[in-house]
């Protein structure tokens, strides 16, 4: 079991900057690949962004490529989402998983799930 916790959402201005984190506790952290997702209002849950056990290799959904970077610290057991120049379709609950599939793509491929933070950005 992995006990995931995010924080660090608010609300910012069109242009702004947020840092998520995301504690993890339980099993041992750099056992899994990481990954974000965000869900906005009616929408279907999607890919953000994915960093694998030891931060070596990262991928973006094409809108965020650019704007945002996932990063690890291994050693505090926290995972992180440094997002810029927000804009307000970036809107939206923010969660972050954990996984021990290799490259996890798909939101079925990831076994553990935070409780989500809110970024709403205005415009």
């Amino acid at each position: 079991q992995v006990l995931l916790v995010e924080s660090g959402g608010g609300l910012v201005q069109a242009g702004g900057s947020l840092r998520l984190s995301c504690a993890a506790s339980g099993r041992t952290f750099s056992n899994y690949n990481m990954g974000w997702f965000r869900q906005a209002p009616g929408k279907e849950r999607e890919f953000v962004a994915r960093i694998n056990w030891i931060g070596s290799t990262t991928y973006y959904t094409d809108s965020v490529k650019g704007r945002f970077t996932i990063s690890r610290d291994n050693a505090k057991n926290t995972l992180y989402l440094r997002m810029n120049s927000l804009k307000p379709e970036d809107t939206a609950v923010y969660f972050c998983a954990a996984s021990m599939t290799y490259n996890p793509g798909s939101a079925s491929e990831y076994n553990y799930w935070g409780q989500g933070t809110q970024v709403t950005v205005s415009s």
